[in-house]
């Protein structure tokens, strides 16, 4: 009978031992909430603002968490944290329009994320579709779409959308970084030729 060397253990096993308590590990299988924001603390983030219009007017959010998840159809997903003033209209909502941004737009990308103010004051910087959804002017892109599904996840909401009408105001060749706005541990980055690895 021929010995068969055993298989290697994959490396993120071996992490897990009797040092995952001291990485954080809580009761249960999860991680502490502090380990958590620290793991994701080096993951950048795309941006973007996504607005819906609530029973007492239009809202509006920022948002890292936007990402494309199937072409045909066309299909994104977001998560909003239930402690954003926006969530019960952008959650309750049917239509929505997710802006997303470049380094042009950093000043409206700081608005979604400013709580306490009215991200609606100026009306020279917003318009309603014919549909009824608010869309901030002059954005890099954005998309809008119809809510297809919505599941709790902690203190969170993931909603899947479908993309319905899409307007591009400042296109990205393929391969360019189009000053693309990044949120990377807790500041605001702009994506440069400097900033591309080769």
């Amino acid at each position: 009978m021929t010995a068969h060397p055993s298989p290697a253990v994959p490396r993120d096993v071996e992490i897990r031992s009797s040092a995952a308590s001291a990485a954080g590990r809580l009761e249960g299988g999860s991680i502490s909430p502090e380990t958590f924001k620290a793991v994701f603390r080096g993951h950048p983030g795309g941006v973007a603002v996504i607005t819906a219009h609530g029973e007492d007017g239009p809202v509006a959010l920022t948002a890292s968490s936007v990402s494309s998840v199937s072409v045909d159809p066309a299909l994104l997903i977001f998560s909003v944290s239930a402690q954003s003033s926006a969530a019960p209209a952008i959650t309750a909502a049917q239509t929505i329009v997710v802006h997303l941004l470049d380094a042009g737009d950093a000043a409206l990308a700081r608005l979604g994320a400013t709580s306490g103010v009215d991200r609606f004051a100026d009306a020279s910087t917003w318009a309603r579709l014919p549909t009824g959804e608010p869309v901030y002017a002059g954005v890099r892109a954005w998309v809008r779409c119809a809510i297809v599904s919505r599941m709790e996840a902690g203190d969170s909401t993931v909603v899947a959308a479908r993309a319905l009408q899409a307007h591009i105001e400042r296109d990205v060749d393929p391969g360019h970084h189009g000053d693309a706005l990044v949120y990377h541990n807790r500041n605001w980055h702009r994506l440069s030729d400097d900033s591309r690895l080769r």
